[in-house]
């Protein structure tokens, strides 16, 4: 299946908009989060056509998004089960972030690609933009679509439409537009490194090596980056990491770098418990406290973070602004979780006039597998049980996993910094 996947995707990013002609490309390239792809041109003729950039879903759909040579702009779908059995168009109706539908028509370039030309409106664009999920609903089915960084996918597709009209595919290179900082979200933020002003700080947080290429991190620990982001492991000299793609939503960001690792992080494969004890590791505070990283022990409290979140775990190990994006270990080392936040107890205490004690939390395994699997990231999961270890043992493994990670960032007022806590 998954060469005919693959055929699939081919097919579609080699199809003019509008044409049943194959094009030539990717020319220059788009790396948006996890939307990749490039300007195309017309296979005979060498006349450019569009620009297009695509991700794939677990669910097996390759979706894609395109404009074209005059400026218009239409979605594609792609997937190895489906067999749509003549060209006549269908109706949609499409929905973000569960607003009010926008209705479309669905064509049918092949048996099993879809194309949907979308109207030129500007609240259709700005919904888009901005949505984190997506739907569509047609002939009877529902499909639900994470969207991962639409507010740049759209101007690094313009701005490839505007480069290589002027300058030809010679001009083509990086198309991705750099977005603007944004302070991020969610209750996740507590942990990063406390922006406060317009002058620029050391922000840091901690990740861990996924895959002998790949690191984990929190989304807000390299939020508001404006410079190299770095990582360190213990003992070695600072790499420089790229940002590949990121989920606010969810709080997870995956960055690359430059030359492989030599130690992965197993994640855990099977399910978690309440009681269950586990092992944060990070570096909290970091050049105020120790320059090492800390180790703290607990247990789950809850399967489930603030209102029922379930997307989170609650632990009792200590974690400090630091430790956000660092691994969650259970008792044999293998991860089981991300830590992300701890529970601001200066909130809470003027709210019911008690102060919270041990309430942290950490992302679920879940989350971060479906993350690295729409990433297209290879990771080792831990299917059986393996024997329990040492506290000391557990750390000393971590260590050639574990990274510093830190970056140059803005700091934020001082107002907002107290909003986020």
């Amino acid at each position: 299946m998954k060469f005919a996947i693959k055929a699939i995707v081919a097919a579609f990013c080699l199809i003019a908009s509008l044409s049943t002609s194959d094009a030539r490309g990717p020319y220059g390239t788009i790396n948006v989060g996890n939307w990749k792809g490039g300007a195309y041109t017309h296979d005979q003729s060498g006349a450019f056509t569009h620009c297009a950039a695509g991700a794939q879903y677990a669910s097996g759909i390759y979706f894609a998004v395109t404009i074209d040579n005059k400026a218009g702009w239409s979605l594609g779908f792609a997937h190895d089960g489906w067999a749509f059995s003549n060209a006549q168009a269908f109706p949609i109706a499409l929905t973000f972030d569960g607003q009010a539908a926008f209705n479309v028509h669905g064509v049918p370039l092949s048996d099993k690609t879809l194309q949907v030309p979308m109207p030129d409106n500007s609240a259709l664009i700005a919904q888009f933009r901005k949505a984190k999920t997506m739907t569509a609903f047609t002939q009877g089915q529902l499909f639900q679509f994470k969207l991962d960084q639409t507010a740049q996918l759209l101007p690094a597709l313009a701005n490839c439409v505007a480069t290589v009209k002027k300058g030809g595919v010679a001009a083509a290179g990086e198309f991705a537009v750099a977005p603007k900082q944004v302070a991020a979200a969610g209750p996740a933020q507590s942990n990063a490194a406390p922006p406060k002003g317009g002058r620029s700080v050391n922000q840091t947080g901690t990740g861990f090596v996924v895959s002998t290429g790949h690191v984990v991190t929190n989304q807000h620990v390299i939020n508001g980056c404006v410079g190299d982001i770095l990582g360190n492991l213990t003992g070695e000299a600072p790499v420089k990491l790229r940002l590949v793609s990121s989920d606010e939503t969810n709080d997870l960001a995956l960055l690359q770098a430059p030359n492989a690792f030599k130690e992965v992080a197993t994640i855990q494969g099977k399910a978690i418990h309440s009681g269950d004890s586990v092992v944060a590791i990070g570096y909290p505070f970091h050049g105020l406290l120790s320059s090492d990283f800390t180790v703290t022990t607990g247990i789950v409290s809850s399967l489930s973070g603030i209102m029922n979140d379930t997307r989170f775990l609650q632990i009792s190990a200590a974690v400090q602004p630091g430790n956000s994006g660092g691994p969650l270990l259970d008792t044999s080392g293998t991860i089981a979780g991300v830590v992300a936040a701890k529970l601001n107890a200066l909130k809470v205490a003027r709210a019911t006039g008690n102060i919270p004690e041990n309430i942290n939390f950490a992302i679920k395994t879940g989350a971060l597998r479906d993350f690295l699997d729409n990433s297209v990231v290879p990771y080792q999961t831990a299917v059986e049980a393996k024997a329990e270890l040492k506290t000391s043992d557990i750390a000393r493994n971590a260590r050639a996993f574990t990274l510093l990670i830190s970056c140059t960032a803005t700091e934020q007022s001082a107002s907002a910094k107290k909003s986020s806590e």
